[in-house]
């Protein structure tokens, strides 16, 4: 079934009874050429762009619980490429591109709104460091426009600019930016990948790998062994512990990160907003509830709650940069497991297990990566090969010195 604006005027007009479940609910086989463990976007997108680009078959997605129950479905829905490193900024560049065809490649409202994403700049040394990331950006492809404060006032003029410690200057716009349901993405891949033959097998949880002389041969699960040519992980927060499950120890840290809606208001926001002086990002959805987080609990954890200190933390800057949200109210708080790698940037390689591959330390950038990671990953699977622009995201990049630090944190995974 092809979804279109005249299906949804006939399903209305006759009670919505034509309406199909959007993916079969298959029992596994006993084996299959590729399996993606971790059923969240980027193993999905894996397994789509692995059927529907590369023509592999027998591929199966395993997932523990239900299609998108992980961080796809509990973040903030930000999409962006406005990074700076040369292994970074053409990834998420090319994941921009795939963003703006998405819905009309996978015939699903994904809701994708490239509303733009403003980086406010409250110093001089800030309004250096944001002119050379925004010249990277443009040598990249991407988008970007430096702003001085009459410029950001004339979009957003109910800021705070005269703060006394955090005076607005000015701002780096990436107009290309913005949103996109996150839940809705999730759907379309698994959609896409079922209608290319993928077995979407949910309530499958992966507790062992089967590995003979270095090589693996399938994946134990809660519903049985399974047999696999090619195993590929996608799981986000429990990367450590899966991995652990075939004797790997990863550089990875699992942290929370919270994520808050306010009550709906009013149209305020019709972008994405950054705060410069502290770590705090807001939008707002279509529903009027402002969407905001900003940094992860500093410990270690797998639960997708955080505490009660980076709530205050969230406000405290939430205050400073638009005092009037004081006067909202909290509606609703959750939180995600992150993977967060030793320099911020992802891993997308083979394992020295032959046969089992990783995609993993997502850090912040997990959403936004979506397609491009699915896509990159995809290749990987495919062709044995690194795609062109996922060629720096090795395993091996700390033991080589290559690490990619695009904040320029250290080996500190819980500052990136």
């Amino acid at each position: 079934m092809r979804y279109s604006g005249l299906k949804v005027i006939k399903e209305a007009l006759t009670g919505h009874k034509g309406w199909k479940p959007i993916w079969r609910n298959p029992e596994p086989q006993s084996s299959y050429d590729y399996i993606i463990v971790g059923g969240g976007g980027h193993g999905l997108a894996t397994a789509y762009y692995l059927a529907k680009t590369f023509k592999k078959a027998r591929i199966a997605v395993l997932e523990k619980s239900w299609l998108g129950s992980g961080n796809i479905g509990r973040n903030t829905t930000i999409i962006r490429s406005n990074y700076m490193l040369p292994g970074n900024e053409p990834f998420y560049e090319f994941s921009m591109k795939l963003w703006e065809n998405l819905e009309q490649e996978f015939n699903f409202n994904a809701m994708v709104s490239q509303r733009g994403i403003l980086n406010l700049l409250h110093t001089d040394a800030q309004r250096d460091a944001y002119r050379r990331r925004g010249n990277a950006m443009i040598l990249a492809g991407a988008d970007a426009e430096l702003l001085d404060q009459d410029g950001v006032r004339k979009m957003y003029p109910w800021l705070n600019f005269e703060n006394a410690r955090f005076p607005i200057k000015g701002g780096l716009l990436h107009r290309r930016g913005g949103t996109a349901r996150h839940d809705g993405v999730a759907w379309g891949y698994a959609r896409g990948a079922d209608l290319e033959g993928v077995d979407l097998i949910q309530n499958c949880e992966v507790t062992g790998f089967r590995i003979e002389n270095g090589k693996l041969k399938g994946v134990e699960t809660s519903r049985g062994y399974i047999g696999a040519g090619k195993v590929g992980v996608a799981v986000a927060g429990s990367s450590g512990r899966v991995m652990a499950k075939a004797g790997m120890r990863l550089p990875i840290e699992s942290h929370v990160l919270q994520a808050f809606v306010s009550e709906g208001l009013k149209p305020t926001i019709d972008g994405v907003i950054t705060f410069g002086a502290g770590h705090f990002y807001v939008s707002q959805s279509d529903k009027g509830g402002l969407v905001f987080g900003g940094d992860i609990d500093g410990y270690n954890s797998y639960a997708q709650r955080g505490n009660m200190a980076v709530i205050e933390d969230v406000a405290q800057g939430g205050m400073a940069l638009m005092p009037a949200i004081g006067r909202a109210r909290l509606l609703r708080v959750w939180g995600g497991i992150m993977d967060m790698s030793m320099d911020g940037s992802p891993i997308i390689d083979k394992t020295p297990i032959e046969g089992l591959y990783l995609n993993a330390g997502w850090c912040y950038g997990g959403f936004k990566a979506t397609p491009a990671s699915g896509y990159a990953f995809a290749h990987l699977l495919a062709t044995d090969t690194p795609h062109e622009t996922a060629r720096f995201y090795r395993l091996d990049r700390f033991e080589r010195g290559l690490p990619i630090d695009e904040k320029g944190m250290g080996a500190t995974p819980n500052l990136h």
